[in-house]
């Protein structure tokens, strides 16, 4: 597999650095499980940072500050590569460890439009954005929508096509809130995303509004 889309060089700095919310982190890292190539940026961002930490000057810390710390750490939910990456893996690690079964075919689906299913992925309390697992039937499409934040896509298997072209297995639809697109599943087979949304969709059309609070996104 050698995806032909990738993720936005201001997502892969963001990943490096650890402010990525909960659920844009579970997508990227389920990429970066299927992507050589952005993982080898993620380190040279990582080596970077590290490069620029190692110039700032000393700074006295309170008492309390590594244990603190520590605190933290042991309470986050990180989201790293799997190890090790597995580019033929049918579900990436990241993803996997947070599904009730190994087989996509096998989750309870609901079935929210002609053609259109999801599957709600369960995150820590403490994540602010969404992820859904769509899955969207041959030659259906998502309705014509904006962002209201970023939002992160991941084929994991089928394709679909929008105006920015095709995205297969393993591509990363990387988007932002001034991109609107349509994407259509190909004819052959269902096309699966793994999908991470900072805020709810933007749909254009009426009814897609009026439909938006029983589709979930």
């Amino acid at each position: 597999m050698t995806p032909a889309h990738h993720l936005d060089h201001s997502t892969i700095l963001a990943y490096a650095a650890g402010t990525l919310d909960e659920s844009i982190g579970l997508v990227v890292a389920s990429h970066l499980a299927w992507c050589p190539q952005c993982r080898a940026a993620v380190r040279a961002a990582e080596a970077l940072g590290g490069e620029l930490m190692e110039q700032l000057p000393d700074a006295a810390v309170s008492d309390g500050c590594r244990a603190r710390t520590m605190a933290m750490l042991d309470g986050a939910t990180l989201h790293r590569f799997p190890a090790p990456p597995v580019a033929d893996a049918a579900v990436p690690g990241p993803l996997a460890r947070l599904l009730p079964v190994a087989n996509l075919d096998e989750l309870p689906w609901k079935k929210k439009a002609p053609g259109v299913s999801i599957y709600d992925v369960k995150l820590s309390p403490t994540a602010k954005g969404q992820v859904k697992l769509l899955r969207i039937g041959p030659g259906r499409a998502v309705p014509e929508h904006g962002h209201g934040g970023e939002e992160v896509t991941l084929i994991l298997s089928g394709a679909y096509r929008d105006h920015m072209g095709r995205f297969g297995r393993g591509d990363v639809a990387d988007l932002d809130e001034d991109i609107e697109h349509k994407p259509v599943a190909e004819a052959g087979g269902d096309c699966i995303c793994l999908v991470a949304i900072e805020r709810p969709t933007r749909f254009k059309s009426i009814a897609a509004r009026l439909m938006q609070p029983l589709v979930g996104i």
